[in-house]
């Protein structure tokens, strides 16, 4: 028996050096597709604070917003990363209530992401995807959506409107008040 093992060894097959390609092939395969895996396992560890993450984010001076207007603004995820490039930008819908009174909107509509429209002449949001709409206060009007437009909490600051984001609001969210 040891002398078959020892004649493989001298004179190999064409049989036996496919095999052992293949199986190396096979392990170089095996090790390319486990690194992005195991990459994206260990990721949130890598970053602990972009779990749950949320942070106070300016939306520029609150007198620039008129009181009884809704207009469109963005802001920055201040927790992205580089390769995110314009997905980092987060537009949402700012409502001034009163002198010191902001409502502050998600853009996406509650039924599957659609972003939302506002017409001031009839002071409704609409969805162009299922027809959702929403009065200006965010609550909803009609259509397919489950419930009203996803708020924001704001704060006025020295003079500064500040929404804290930094998470995409979900269905799962609770209705703020």
């Amino acid at each position: 028996m040891t002398e078959k093992k020892e004649d493989d060894a001298q004179n190999p097959t064409r049989r036996n050096v496919l095999f052992k390609a293949g199986v190396a092939v096979n392990a170089v395969a095996g090790v390319l597709l486990a690194i992005p895996i195991v990459g994206y396992i260990f990721s949130a560890f890598a970053h602990p604070k972009l779990v749950g993450a949320e942070a106070w984010i300016a939306l520029g001076d609150a007198d620039s917003y008129v009181t009884g207007q809704t207009r469109l603004a963005t802001y920055r995820n201040p927790f992205t990363r580089s390769w995110d490039g314009a997905t980092a930008e987060i537009p949402c819908w700012v409502r001034r209530v009163e002198d010191q009174k902001f409502q502050v909107f998600a853009i996406n509509c509650t039924h599957l992401g659609c972003p939302v429209r506002w017409f001031q002449e009839s002071k409704l949001f609409m969805c162009p995807c299922h027809g959702g709409i929403y009065y200006e206060d965010g609550s909803r009007a009609a259509g397919p959506p489950p419930r009203g437009l996803f708020e924001y909490s704001t704060k006025v600051e020295n003079g500064t409107l500040y929404v804290k984001g930094g998470i995409l609001p979900t269905l799962s969210e609770p209705l703020s008040s």
